[in-house]
């Protein structure tokens, strides 16, 4: 079981969630007695913070607009040693909190992930091509980053203090999961998926999700990962790709020289001269950034383990203070 002297933070990101804000609060404190539940408001217009602050919540504010400045600064300024992360929209359950809890802090995982995909989110899912969006993402990252993540874009997780202090949180808005994700595949944090029952929002709740708009920019922040922690990859199809219409190009000319020892299409010699050396270029940058990309890696394993000697040092330091305070309560 979870050590009961761990400190545990609930996060709740909140933008005009006042109908369901105060359940999410008390079903989560009802859940996880022990922990501290936050609630940090995105400019909500409809009392959603007031409602928090009754439900029992530390409430904080964040006027950047976006989910990802949300979190990012809950990240930084919330110290625990595991955090739960959900949505305001009573969309997922509390009470299997407490375990999923229980897996960072006594198993060792680093990430938790509420897999809706596997339950009730087909039935409960009311809004058109969302179920094929969630899809396209999962296929796309786990092919590009090598994973076996169900639900990519869950906002239901459970995090490590390891994970959070090391995230760099640069997504503002709801690309934040995809990042998240990601981030915990190429840096081999352990990670784990969690079947749990979704809920949808209640009738007259609006959702902040645009289906097109931010499912477009879910995907441009694959790529663009893709591009910042897999160079060599990323470049190297596109050099493929150079050199393939560079050949197309040249090899009927090749050909039509071979037979009468005159080049007659010039301009389509120097275009694919021209993509052979873009291409050529191309690989030589992916290898210059994948040399970059793995310095980095190297650097992040290095403050990771610093962070693990400190979090230690902590844990034991806490313990020490627990065990001196019941010696000095049994002598008196």
């Amino acid at each position: 079981m979870m050590k009961t002297n761990r400190k545990i933070a609930v996060l709740i990101p909140c933008y005009n969630e006042a109908i369901t804000i105060e359940k999410v609060v008390r079903d989560f404190k009802a859940a996880l007695p022990d922990a501290t539940v936050y609630v940090y408001d995105n400019n909500s217009t409809d009392g959603s913070d007031e409602l928090a602050k009754k439900a029992g919540a530390i409430v904080g504010y964040e006027s950047r607009q976006g989910k990802g400045n949300v979190v990012r600064t809950m990240f930084r300024e919330i110290d625990a040693d595991c955090y739960v992360l959900t949505d305001a929209d009573d969309a997922f359950p509390a009470d299997i909190a407490p375990a999923m809890v229980d897996m960072v802090l006594s198993q060792g995982y680093d990430m938790i992930i509420g897999d809706r995909l596997s339950t009730t989110y087909a039935d409960e899912n009311k809004r058109a091509f969302h179920g094929f969006g969630n899809n396209l993402v999962r296929n796309l990252v786990n092919v590009i980053f090598k994973g076996n993540v169900q639900d990519i874009l869950s906002g239901y997780r459970v995090l490590s203090k390891a994970f959070v202090k090391t995230f760099p949180v640069l997504s503002p808005g709801f690309e934040l999961e995809t990042e998240m994700t990601i981030h915990a595949l190429d840096n081999r944090f352990k990670m784990k998926s969690v079947p749990v029952k979704f809920t949808d929002r209640p009738a007259g709740s609006e959702s902040k999700l645009n289906t097109f708009s931010d499912g477009l920019k879910v995907i441009l922040k694959i790529f663009n990962t893709f591009k910042d922690y897999k160079p060599l990859p990323f470049f190297g199809i596109i050099s493929a790709l150079l050199i393939i219409f560079a050949l197309v190009l040249f090899i009927p000319v090749f050909i039509a020289y071979l037979e009468t020892s005159l080049v007659g299409r010039m301009p389509t010699l120097v275009v694919s001269v021209f993509l052979m050396l873009a291409a050529l270029q191309s690989f030589v940058c992916g290898l210059i950034l994948d040399t970059e990309a793995r310095r980095n890696k190297q650097n992040f394993e290095v403050q990771l383990n610093l962070l693990l000697m400190l979090a230690d040092v902590e844990d034991r330091s806490r313990e020490s203070s627990m065990w001196e305070s019941r010696r000095k309560d049994a002598r008196g």
